[in-house]
Formats: C-alpha cells, structure tokens, sequence
C-alpha cells in the first residue's frame, strides 16, 4: 500500500509498477452492496512476495550487507549465535524470523499470548485482473481478498477462523468471484499460513531486538504488516546507531498504534454480520466517509478527522 511504499523508499528501495500491477484503493463487497474509495496520495501495487523478496536481497547486497543464505542459525548467547558450525560475535542481533521467532524465545522475549488466530490460504490464477482496486469479499465466515499482481495474474487469499477451510470450499460462497475464475486453473500451490494478533511486553533486551512479525502482529485484515516491518527497520536502524533500544521501544509501540485500531474496527466487523452489512450499507451511500477512513488506515488523516467519519458512520447506520 502506499505508506509501505514510503517506508521502502526511505530504505533505498523504489517499486517498479511494471513488476507488479498498479492499484487505485480498496473495494468493500458484502453481497450486493459495495463501496471503494481511492488512497488519498499514491497508489498501491499488487506484487508476488516472490519478486519483493528479489528485490529487497539485490538492494541488501548493493548496499554491502553479506547474505549468508543456507545458513543455520542454532542459537544465542549474550553477543554471540550459532550459524552452522560457526560460533559469531556480533554487535547487536536483530530477530526478523516470522510470527515463531526463534531468536524472540532464545533471547528470552516470547512474553505474551496470541490475542486471537486466524487462518489464511493463497492461490494465484492466470486470468487478466477485473478490478482497479484490491478487493475484498465479506462473508459470514470468511472473507476473499482478491489483489491483482500481473497484467494477466491476480492472487486470490481467504482469511477465516476454520483452519480447516480451503479457497476451492469458500469461493462457493462467493459466486461472483467464482464465476470470474469459472475457467481458470491456479497457477501456484495453495499456500498457508496463521494471522494473529500478538502485543509483546518488550521488543529488545540486551543486544538482541525483535523486527517484524517477530515483534508483534496485527492481523492480516488491515493488510498493513509488511508496512510495519520497513517502518520498524528505520527506526530500529537509527536506534542501533545511537546504541539506545530503549528508544526503539518506545517508536515501535507507536507505530503499532494506529494498525491495531484499524484491526479491532475491522475485527468487529468480521464477527458480526448484521452491524457490517449495516456499516457497508451506510458506506456505500457515503463513499466520501470511507474515503476518509482509508486515509487513516493508510496514514493520511488524522484520528481526530477519523473520529469525525466515525461519528457521521453511526449517525447514518442509526438513521438508515
């Protein structure tokens, strides 16, 4: 999305559009009803993960980093770690290893608990994208996220609290998305992986500081927590250059703020039916509203200004 963008560019990162495929904003859908609203500032850019990995290794390499790909890392002590065979000191010890981090529980910082999973499974199809927008698909169970990522090639993910759900059993329930792939065979394997929200008491200790899902997550449905990660590693790059973590510390609560509000609101949207299909309902009559909740998700308004849509929100699913 665009504020990730931001962050990548402040990295030394710009995204090549023809890489992936352009975006103006996002679509609701819940039945028959639908509202879409444009980011304020920008546009977003569906691309395989695959592609933004390439990317971001080539620019790590550029810049003089040394990638030690296939190495195995077994464990820390203090300043030092197990890579393979080898026992390294280093300065300081960054945790980017997923949502299971093992440097998070060798370092001693695995406090917390999930505050709620979910379960989200990916496909890729081979059919030219029918949307300028990053759809998603609002179901009583589960939602559809349909994203183009190729002028011919849109990812299509389902998020939902049945780990035993699957694409092929869900997109039943979504006609229009599947009479749009009626025809097509994926392209990809069907992938998974679990979207949870987890708050930790602490993201560093010592020399050892946490990044990424590593360091807490907000849940898929704000599709913010690749952002959080770039807009973490710039702050944490300037805390390490300062030698203060207490300072990452306190950035890196602040940077969750916003994204975990975003997840609760849209949360309780998901777990109940009647008070989305109202809130949609009363958006699709007022684009404008969802507009300006669109620049806060994305960090282009203020809480104040959300606070106002909020209220013009309730007002209107009330009188509606």
């Amino acid at each position: 999305m665009p504020d990730a963008q931001l962050a990548l560019r402040k990295l030394g990162i710009d995204l090549d559009p023809a890489e992936g495929f352009p975006f103006r904003g996002i679509r609701f859908l819940d039945g028959e009803v639908c509202v879409a609203a444009s980011f304020p500032r920008g546009q977003g850019i569906g691309m395989r993960r695959t592609v933004l990995h390439r990317t971001m290794a080539q620019h790590a390499a550029a810049v003089g980093v040394d990638l030690l790909w296939g190495t195995r890392v077994s464990g820390i002590d203090g300043n030092t770690f197990q890579a393979s065979r080898n026992t390294m000191r280093a300065r300081w010890i960054v945790g980017a290893d997923g949502g299971g981090s093992l440097i998070r529980r060798w370092s001693g910082l695995d406090g917390g608990a999930d505050q709620g999973r979910r379960f989200g499974f990916r496909l890729h199809y081979r059919v030219a994208p029918w949307t300028d927008c990053m759809e998603i698909y609002w179901g009583s169970d589960c939602q559809i996220y349909v994203t183009p990522v190729g002028a011919e090639d849109v990812c299509v993910a389902l998020i939902s609290r049945d780990r035993h759900l699957r694409l092929a059993q869900a997109l039943s329930h979504f006609p229009e998305v599947q009479a749009r792939l009626h025809g097509t065979a994926p392209v990809t394997m069907e992938r998974g992986a679990v979207s949870a929200t987890r708050r930790l008491p602490a993201v560093y200790r010592d020399h050892v500081a946490l990044a990424g899902d590593a360091s807490g997550s907000v849940d898929a449905i704000t599709g913010e927590g690749i952002c959080l990660s770039f807009q973490q590693a710039l702050v944490l790059a300037e805390s390490l250059a300062n030698g203060d973590l207490a300072s990452y510390q306190a950035e890196h609560k602040q940077i969750l703020r916003r994204p975990a509000f975003m997840a609760r609101t849209m949360l309780l949207l998901e777990r109940h039916t009647r008070l989305r299909r109202r809130a949609v309902g009363a958006l699709s009559c007022s684009p404008r509203i969802f507009a300006g909740m669109l620049a806060m998700h994305v960090g282009a308004a203020s809480p104040f200004q959300f606070a106002a849509n909020g209220i013009e929100l309730g007002w209107r699913m009330v009188a509606g």
